[in-house]
């Protein structure tokens, strides 16, 4: 079990972790499918978009918005059918509309109480800001890939978090869905980890691309989370109800 008490900050992956990324993916890509024949299982559905956007992230940086257009054109060359303009802009232009998990925004003002808060997220700045207003807790930081022109796993963007917020490694821990894009990367530099390994169609990965890595804490979802570091940080200190730093 993790020291909760050594923690400063604590940093969020938003998509898949906050964010119930699957359910948003499923409106926008289910449809267009519909509207051309084709049907795929969410299982396969998942997989395949787990490719196409960890391909679309590859080389010279384009924003996160080009990316889901290029994944919405990727299933049109694989399964077999050219999408329209208004289709392929369909998948970000869901994005602000994706829902928060049920247990997101309670569980984030239990620990803002106590520890400083911030995003590390695959987006752009003008879509979180649009995600922003489905989270009504304030973040102390924000960093983007399209801040550090990088996308996670790139070390990149977490380097560009240290940079902005200033804490050392060992007072900063790192909670993501992604196994890939965030436990890995993160214990990298030496950043204690939280996998936030929620139910999917797709265990263990969702819509992110698979990989095997070994986080510090598995959780379930965000209660778990909450309930722990409360316990843990007043098992530790002693305090019941500490101050936030």
């Amino acid at each position: 079990m993790l020291d909760f008490a050594q923690f400063r900050i604590l940093t969020f992956d938003c998509y898949g972790t906050l964010i119930d990324w699957e359910t948003g993916i499923f409106s926008a890509l289910h449809p267009i499918l519909a509207a051309h024949g084709k049907t795929v299982a969410d299982v396969d559905l998942l997989t395949l978009y787990s490719e196409l956007e960890s391909e679309a992230e590859q080389g010279e940086f384009r924003p996160y918005r080009a990316v889901l257009e290029s994944v919405v054109r990727g299933f049109g060359d694989r399964i077999g059918f050219k999408p329209t303009e208004t289709e392929v802009r369909s998948l970000p232009d869901s994005l602000p509309s994706w829902p928060p998990f049920r247990d997101t925004v309670a569980a984030l003002s239990q620990l803002k109480s106590r520890y400083r808060l911030a995003i590390i997220s695959n987006v752009d700045d003008d879509l979180f800001a649009a995600t922003a207003l489905r989270l009504p807790v304030a973040f102390d930081y924000v960093i983007t890939a399209q801040q550090a022109a990088a996308y996670k796993p790139s070390l990149e963007i977490f380097k560009l978090a240290q940079e902005r917020t200033g804490f050392a490694p060992r007072h900063w821990l790192h909670i993501g869905q992604s196994i890939y894009h965030d436990v890995i990367p993160a214990q990298s530099l030496g950043i204690s980890t939280v996998w936030v390994n929620r139910p999917s169609p797709r265990p263990g990965a969702g819509a992110a691309k698979a990989a095997a890595g070994k986080p510090d804490i598995e959780v379930p979802d965000l209660t778990t989370l909450a309930k722990l570091t409360t316990e843990n940080y007043e098992f530790q200190t002693g305090i019941s109800t500490p101050a936030r730093y």
